[in-house]
This record gives C-alpha cells, sequence and structure tokens, in this order.
C-alpha cells in the first residue's frame, strides 16, 4: 500500500467528514486523484464503511444496554474458531466480535434495551450452541472513552487544587 494511502486511511478515519477538496489540499493531491484512492479503497475493502460516534446517552430517553460476554468454544475441526464466530457474528444485537488470547476464547459486544434481553441472548441463542462452553457477561456501567473519543469531558471544569491563605 501506497504511503498517500495510508494517509488517506488515517485522515479518514480520525476526519471522516472531511470533503475530498480538504483532503487533497492536505495531501497535496488533486480531487481527481483522491476520489479514485478513495474508491480504489473500498472496492479492494481497505475502506469497509463510514460510521459516526453518537453518545446516545446524551440524545436518547430511552435507556440502553451494553454487555461485553466472555466466551469459551470448542474449536470446529478444520475450520478453527472462524465457523463458531461467524455463527455468532450473524446475530443482529452483536456488535462486535473478537477471537482472544488468554482465559476465553471469544469476546462479543452486545447491545440491548434492557438486562433481560441480553440475558436472553445469551441463554437462548448463544448457550445453546453446540460449541459454546461457557459465557461470562460484563455490563457497562458508564462509557469514558470509545474509539480514542472521550465521553462527556469536562476540560472547563478547573481541577486544581484550591488554596486559600
Amino acid at each position: 500500500m501506497e504511503q498517500k494511502e495510508i494517509e488517506l486511511l488515517q485522515l479518514l478515519e480520525k476526519h471522516g467528514r472531511l470533503g475530498t477538496d480538504m483532503i487533497a489540499s492536505m495531501l497535496d493531491l488533486t480531487v481527481t486523484e483522491v476520489e479514485e484512492m478513495i474508491e480504489k479503497l473500498e472496492r479492494e475493502s481497505a475502506i469497509l464503511g463510514y460510521s459516526t460516534l453518537i453518545n446516545w446517552a446524551k440524545v436518547l430517553e430511552r435507556e440502553s444496554v451494553t454487555a461485553m460476554i466472555e466466551v469459551k468454544v470448542t474449536p470446529t475441526r478444520g475450520k478453527g474458531f472462524d465457523q463458531v464466530a461467524e455463527r455468532i457474528y450473524r446475530f443482529p444485537e452483536v456488535k462486535a466480535l473478537y477471537l482472544m488470547s488468554g482465559g476465553y476464547d471469544l469476546s462479543i459486544t452486545l447491545e440491548g434495551q434492557t438486562m433481560m434481553e441480553i440475558s436472553r441472548f445469551v441463554s437462548d441463542k448463544l448457550s445453546t450452541l453446540d460449541s459454546v462452553v461457557s459465557t461470562v457477561t460484563h455490563f457497562v456501567l458508564k462509557q469514558y472513552k470509545h474509539d480514542g473519543v472521550i465521553f462527556d469531558d469536562n476540560d472547563d471544569q478547573d481541577r486544581r487544587m484550591m488554596v486559600t491563605p
């Protein structure tokens, strides 16, 4: 991959709303070159999609629950963990799935409306899969940072200790 492509990807990752004219200026390229580069990177699946990071707690009145689930599985002969992972990531509730080293095999990030909804997913869908040996569910209590973005950063507050004479 060319250096300019890497620079373009880094810009898009951090500043997805930049226009192609601004990107072209920043990378010392023409708008056409940037557009062609983006199209190429999309075709090659280097760019998989575009998303916006939203603090839903600020805009929704309804509650939502995020859970991180540790899963121990028995890998499938000849397919390893891939076949098990594919069955799990096809569930629409699953937001992220990772193969892990350490004490468990897969890490799942799941979103739902209630803790009961998450619980039902684990008991009715996840734990019933033949290859799932065990699960441990952790509920997110507060989100501080995601994808490098700090949530509810109160930089305007003076954190210095007050000193009086």
